[in-house]
């Protein structure tokens, strides 16, 4: 097998952190999952309050088989207000897509989004030596699609008719990226954008 180019980490920011996911998280994501009942909307996928025990041990799994590493979002006072993983890993190749990301919506544009974005690709980048890390969303969740953009990512494309939702509709996907030679502007821009 090929040896994991990522493994579970601690990443620590100036306000907010990222930690390792693991069921001592269960409790304070099933509140945050409840804030704006988040599992309601259809162009997206979080987990319901009652399935979020299952949510962790299904990418715990995903962990175990070295395509996901999972964390939970950390506000302040370390609570989990919400996860995101590093996912779909190419350890040989050393590319890696940033997705199955949610936070409650007391947190939402708050700039949380943006920090916790920051350190996982300076992590991939200086870190562990990404060649790409690619972001990838529903065509329709304009939402999402405007914070890939303020990262700095750049559109790839739209996968047609790419994958079938929970609700039976059929989802385009559209995919961004940053790659390596991107990384030290798209980084001077999120530090401008974090010290506003």
């Amino acid at each position: 097998m090929t040896k994991l180019w990522l493994t579970p980490t601690h990443l620590q920011g100036s306000v907010y952190a990222l930690a390792p996911l693991s069921q001592d998280h269960a409790a304070d994501l099933r509140a945050a999952s409840a804030d704006g009942e988040l599992h309601k909307l259809w162009y997206t996928t979080v987990p319901a309050p009652e399935q979020i025990e299952a949510e962790i041990d299904r990418r715990l799994g995903l962990q175990d088989a070295g395509t996901m590493v999972p964390f939970a979002i950390l506000d302040p006072e370390g609570r989990a207000v919400g996860m995101t993983t590093y996912m779909n890993i190419d350890h040989a190749s050393r590319r890696v897509e940033i997705g199955s990301t949610w936070c409650r919506k007391a947190v939402q544009r708050t700039g949380l989004n943006t920090a916790c974005k920051f350190l996982m690709l300076r992590h991939a980048f200086e870190d562990k030596d990404a060649i790409s890390v690619e972001f990838r969303t529903h065509r329709l969740n304009r939402q999402s699609r405007a914070a890939i953009e303020r990262l700095g990512a750049q559109l790839d494309g739209i996968l047609r008719s790419h994958i079938i939702m929970k609700n039976g509709t059929i989802r385009d996907t559209a995919v961004y990226s940053i790659i390596a030679s991107e990384w030290p502007a798209v980084k001077a821009n999120l530090e401008l954008m974090m010290a506003r």
